[in-house]
């Protein structure tokens, strides 16, 4: 089992970036696959990104290509979010998960060890 603990979020205006952190502890993040979800009021966790030590970044959907990018340093045992040309719709509570192995599945039950979430707020 490993920990997680997400940080780097916040408020931004539209268009702007902001990158998320999801520290691991417990283990080597090298042994894992490391997941983005989120979650936004009234709404169900949605899958955002994937990022495993073989390199998969798989997206959830066409329209956060070119706009979301996971990334990871095992060295430092952290994963990354970067999110750029936010949009208000993309306000919502912000989820880093993990589950051991390669491969990068978008379902959450597939994950077994999750952050406690940190809140993204977009707006003018």
């Amino acid at each position: 089992q490993v920990r997680l603990i997400e940080s780097g979020g916040g408020m931004v205006q539209p268009g702007g970036s902001l990158r998320l952190s999801c520290a691991a502890s417990g283990g080597p993040l090298s042994e894992y696959t490391i997941a983005w979800f989120r979650q936004a009021p009234g709404k169900g966790r949605d899958f955002v990104a994937a990022d495993s030590w073989a390199g998969n970044s798989p997206y959830s959907t066409e329209s956060l290509k070119g706009r979301f990018a996971a990334s990871r340093d095992n060295a430092q045992n952290t994963a990354y979010l970067q999110m750029d040309s936010l949009k208000p719709e993309d306000t919502a509570v912000y989820l880093c998960a993990a589950r051991r192995g390669t491969a990068t599945p978008s379902e959450t039950y597939q994950y077994s060890d999750w952050g406690q979430g940190i809140q993204v707020t977009v707006s003018s």
